[in-house]
């Protein structure tokens, strides 16, 4: 989608632990992100399997179309830094 090359999309799944912790520590933060749970979008869990060696691992973030399996939280806002600074406001 073109909106997600020009945003932070995080997949995740119910129940996952990474994807709670992320959650929170982003809470902080006043980057513009979406959720997308896998387990409702079955073309999101394609992606992610697409881009962690055929696994759904999640957390999966997209940083202006550019893609990290389960980042810290430093490493998403490096990657926000480098790929959308527009998104820092």
């Amino acid at each position: 989608m073109t909106e997600d090359r020009e945003a932070v999309v995080v997949y995740w799944r119910p129940m996952c632990t990474f994807c709670l912790l992320l959650f929170l520590k982003l809470l902080v933060t006043r980057v513009p992100r979406r959720w997308v749970n896998i387990w409702r979008h079955p073309e999101a869990a394609a992606f992610v399997r697409s881009v962690a060696d055929g696994n759904e691992t999640v957390p999966t973030v997209t940083v202006a179309g550019h893609a990290m399996v389960n980042p810290s939280r430093a490493e998403l806002l490096q990657a926000v830094r480098t790929h959308a600074p527009h998104l820092l406001g």
